[in-house]
């Protein structure tokens, strides 16, 4: 069984960064593609970030110039590099592997205050 690992939430003010990690605890076969959803309190969870297996990447609108996806396929991780956060970045962030089965992190909390 695979699991995946995320790290790097914490607790940020308004215009500052961090990094998420979502790494695998072995080898994914046939990965489709890897993304970051979040989800915030009383709302759905959405797509933030995808990058496929050819490396092409895709952004929800509201995180475009601000957040970058990318992967490291030696250390089966899927990272997501998050500048200018803003308050309504707040939420649980959950990476998500798709291959031949579908894997979904713990979760890990982002905050950004104002």
């Amino acid at each position: 069984q695979v699991q995946l690992v995320e790290s790097g939430g914490g607790l940020v003010q308004a215009g500052g960064s961090l990094r998420l990690s979502c790494a695998a605890s072995r080898s994914i076969f046939s990965i489709n593609f890897m993304s970051w959803y979040r989800q915030a309190p009383g709302k759905q969870r959405e797509l933030v970030a995808i990058i496929t297996s050819s490396g092409s990447t895709n952004y929800a609108d509201s995180v475009k110039g601000r957040f970058t996806i990318s992967r490291d396929n030696a250390k089966k991780t899927v990272y997501l590099q998050m500048n200018s956060l803003k308050p309504e970045d707040t939420a649980v962030y959950y990476c998500r592997v798709v291959g031949a089965n579908e894997y979904w992190g713990q979760g890990t909390q982002v905050t950004v205050s104002s």
